[in-house]
């Protein structure tokens, strides 16, 4: 654990990018998938985009996602689900001279700098923690198993209740 950390602080330290290298190296591919994409302003009043993807050799591809810049939404449901921007939001922002990493949550960011900048200090035997002023007493769980099968619940119907007669055909 201490490893772990004194690696990420490192890392926090030393970082000359705006992320982490690993969330860089990320956004620096998405950042080259997103150079093959068209977009067709649609409404940039409302900061609405349609964007197009390129055909690929497998004939995958030519596809239409709708991106909603006042929404952080995308119709790929990419920048919902990873909160890093999809590629179609970086084109667009390209494409209106505006700064893609406005788009991209402080978690990765100052956030991620904040985590990682004060030192860890571990946590000492226990021969040199204090005494507390109160008694602390657990109690172990009841592990008795019950012998025979268990009851289950079931919702009653009609043929639980007194009076029911089967009808005979």
């Amino acid at each position: 654990m201490v490893k772990y950390f004194h690696q990420h602080h490192e890392e926090a330290e030393n970082c000359v990018h705006p992320f982490p290298t690993r969330i860089f190296d990320k956004f620096l591919r998405i950042e080259m998938k997103s150079r093959e994409h068209k977009v067709i302003t649609y409404n940039p009043r409302e900061r609405i985009y349609m964007v197009r993807s390129p055909i690929r050799v497998s004939g995958i591809g030519n596809n239409v996602y709708t991106l909603r810049l006042n929404n952080n939404s995308c119709s790929c449901g990419k920048w919902q689900m990873y909160t890093l921007p999809c590629s179609h939001v970086l084109v667009v922002c390209r494409e209106n001279g505006s700064r893609t990493d406005t788009y991209v949550p402080e978690i990765y960011s100052r956030m991620y700098r904040r985590t990682y900048q004060s030192n860890f200090h571990p946590v000492l035997s226990e021969n040199f923690w204090r005494d507390v002023p109160f008694n602390l007493t657990f109690y172990p769980p009841n592990m008795k198993k019950e012998r025979g099968r268990k009851q289950g619940k079931r919702f009653k119907g009609e043929m639980d209740y007194s009076g029911f007669s089967p009808k005979m055909c």
